[in-house]
């Protein structure tokens, strides 16, 4: 492809341009989490442009967090873990002390009617059906999360045609398995609300006992918005860490 049709908008810089092209392979899965990409010199043929234009491109993308450059290995299409908010935010550790990735339940999964507040997170129209998911993460036998989970219809309709039994403990890699849908970041809000009877029967705590609410809406990696998440724990299993330096 020649360096001067990269991109709709010629108007942009060209290094925009291909980290543009670049961002498009990403999200739709061409170059896919964990592989390497071309080497700069290949990107300077495949694309026709000088070698400052792809390293500028390149930086873009690892500033923004969608690339890793790994010395002497080259540059990977980066893959985020998702489990350092549990991580952070609870208490989650074995008989031995080590960090401890929850084990999972589905409960339900249904095509529902989007509540208002999905139809906003997930950028849906207000008669838009979605899917819905209740699942319960167990720790140290017991229940410690709660979750609705909902996703959009047309990225997930094969979901609907599984049983519930194939889902595993972690539910990304198996979105990017099932329906080729890459979940590249998220943002979480958190807050703290009274269990309510829903929330007490799941966790097997007392009604009006404070939960922490996680609410997280989880973004491909052009932005587009694939999964508005609720998780609900009980306080007493909550703590707050971060590093400052």
């Amino acid at each position: 492809m020649n360096g001067l049709n990269l991109g709709s908008d010629q108007r942009l810089p060209l290094y925009q341009r291909l980290r543009d092209e670049m961002l498009a392979k990403i999200s739709s899965g061409q170059w896919r989490p964990g592989e390497p990409i071309p080497t700069e010199a290949e990107l300077t043929k495949i694309y026709s442009v000088a070698i400052g234009t792809v390293r500028k491109a390149v930086d873009t993308l690892v500033a923004d967090g969608l690339l890793q450059r790994n010395q002497g290995r080259g540059t990977y299409v980066r893959r985020p873990d998702f489990n350092a908010s549990l991580f952070r935010f609870f208490r989650q550790v074995s008989s031995s002390g080590e960090q401890q990735v929850p084990q999972s339940r589905i409960i339900s999964l249904n095509l529902e009617q989007a509540p208002e507040a999905v139809t906003h997170a997930l950028n849906l129209n207000r008669a838009d059906a979605a899917i819905c998911m209740q699942r319960i993460r167990m720790g140290n036998e017991r229940a410690i999360f709660s979750e609705e989970i909902w996703l959009p219809a047309p990225r997930f309709a094969k979901l609907l045609d599984l049983s519930l039994n194939e889902f595993g403990n972690l539910l990304y890699p198996f979105y990017e398995e099932q329906c080729g849908q890459l979940i590249a970041s998220a943002k979480e809000t958190l807050t703290v609300e009274p269990a309510d009877a829903q929330t007490s029967a799941a966790l097997g705590i007392d009604a009006g006992k404070p939960v922490v609410v996680i609410e997280r809406i989880a973004l491909s990696y052009d932005s587009t918005p694939l999964e508005y998440r609720i998780s609900r724990g009980a306080a007493d299993t909550f703590r707050y860490q971060i590093e400052i330096s």
